[in-house]
């Protein structure tokens, strides 16, 4: 893996690898390098074959506080042209992380602010520990709630009106309110986010590569088809293709002999 200067990734076991936000120092706070970081993080990933799932935490006690406050500073300085190419390097980042081949879980270790709201919603699944809060802070400082993606996930995540009392007010949502909503899937003991999010992770892997690839597209792809036959269309061609792998006449012949299946990701 690429040495990051923003980021601490390792691989933990087979097919996963945990990305840590590694500035602890200022709340794992974003800044330029680290939405470039994260976008390389993506399409090594996603072109790495042996990787099957991305776990994304942050160190110390903090997920992500958002962008760096001390950087925040410059931007009424900014042309607007100057400042939409900041916005959308921050949003090819954050794009990317959502758009990867493989399945990302947020394991939420604390405060997920701002951008870092933005940063947890793009994942695919959201984990959080007893600590981990989250706002839009974005009204707090002027700005709109509409900011990397988060006015398109949320209410899709937790429905409108819930989205937007939780955008315009820019309150705090603790974690035990998160998963009442579904901003998180779970909340794990203290101590043991990461663990539960490893074993979340070793389920998806026990499966065939290609199966949870195609359903993670479908999943993706159908939130954005305003039509029941499109989305039926999408999945036929999924299952057609899934059909032809090597993968699938594997599983049907452990269920047959009633064993484990062996998938190679063929």
């Amino acid at each position: 893996m690429t040495e990051y200067e923003t980021l601490l990734v390792e691989q933990t076991t087979d097919g996963i690898v945990t990305a840590t936000i590694n500035r602890p120092d200022r709340a794992n706070s974003m800044t330029s390098c680290m939405f470039d970081e994260l976008l390389t993080l993506a399409l090594e990933i996603s072109n790495d074959p042996s990787v099957r799932v991305l776990i994304l935490t942050g160190a110390g006690s903090t997920f992500c506080a958002g962008y760096d406050i001390e950087a925040a500073g410059a931007l009424p300085t900014m042309t607007p042209r100057e400042f939409l190419a900041l916005q959308e390097r921050a949003a090819r980042a954050l794009s990317s992380i959502r758009s990867m081949r493989v399945p990302v879980i947020a394991a939420i270790n604390g405060a997920a602010a701002g951008g870092g709201l933005s940063l947890a919603l793009a994942a695919d699944i959201r984990m959080a520990s007893p600590t981990a809060k989250f706002n839009a802070a974005f009204v707090k400082i002027g700005l709109s709630a509409g900011d990397l993606g988060v006015s398109w996930l949320l209410p899709r995540l937790i429905g409108p009106g819930r989205a937007a009392e939780i955008a315009l007010t820019g309150r705090m949502v603790r974690a035990e309110e998160a998963e009442r909503i579904g901003l998180v899937t779970s909340v794990s003991a203290e101590g043991a986010l990461l663990d539960d999010a490893l074993a979340l992770a070793a389920l998806i892997v026990a499966n065939s590569p290609a199966g949870v690839e195609i359903s993670k597209r479908a999943l993706q792809s159908n939130l954005e088809i305003s039509s029941y036959a499109a989305a039926m269309d999408l999945e036929n061609r999924g299952q057609t293709l899934l059909t032809q792998t090597e993968d699938m006449a594997e599983a049907l012949a452990a269920f047959r002999e009633k064993r484990a299946p062996k998938f190679t990701g063929r």
